[in-house]
């Protein structure tokens, strides 16, 4: 591994560096994006059923809305019970979009690696390129010098591809499922508000 770094030339270490800030973010989004910590199983029931009973207080709400992005759109709804459904519906899609910020945040940052990586792949190949050029006489070449502009130019495009392709992949499989999880939570909303007013 090490002697791939020491051919791939000095243009390697960034996309070295973008590689694991790509890897850090995946992991990080595949933990927070999992559906069970976006809407709890049994979460919207629980709530209902209260609700029904008549039995939501301050510090329930208050634990509501710390679990979960589904407890936070639920508490909007259970602290704006007493307004008028089209200020109950506005309540709940401004709380709906703050939550939507947060499940996007950082997805458009693998986006951005997905689509910056091959560039970069494509700098280190121009470097080797200017390597190989440089390298050439009229009375004859150096041949290490010729290997050596040829490999940087290699490596870092496999790196710059190698990097782009599992990004892309995530990057889309996220924007899916938040995607998923929004129309997901919108129900939910809709089914609490609906039930509000039938009180």
């Amino acid at each position: 591994m090490l002697a791939i770094v020491r051919e791939a030339g000095w243009p390697i270490w960034p996309l070295i560096a973008t590689s694991f800030i790509a890897l850090t973010l995946i992991v990080e989004r595949l933990l927070a994006l999992r559906r069970s910590r976006i809407a709890p199983p049994r979460l919207l029931e629980d709530v209902l059923a209260l609700v029904q009973k008549r039995r939501v207080t301050p510090e329930i709400v208050a634990r509501l809305e710390a679990d979960s992005p589904l407890g936070r759109i639920l508490a909007t709804g259970l602290r704006n019970a007493h307004r008028s459904r089209p200020a109950l519906k506005d309540a709940l899609e401004q709380s709906g979009e703050t939550v939507a910020h947060n499940l996007n945040r950082y997805v458009g940052a693998i986006g951005t690696i997905a689509a910056v990586a091959p560039l970069m792949g494509l700098f280190g190949t121009v470097v080797g390129m200017i390597e190989i050029f440089g390298s050439y006489a009229p009375a004859g070449s150096d041949p290490a010098q010729l290997a050596h502009g040829i490999s940087v130019a290699l490596y870092n495009t496999g790196l710059g591809i190698f990097i782009a392709i599992p990004a892309m992949i995530f990057y889309r499989y996220f924007r899916a499922r938040i995607n998923d999880s929004l129309h997901d939570l919108e129900r939910a909303a809709t089914r609490l508000a609906d039930s509000l007013q039938a009180e």
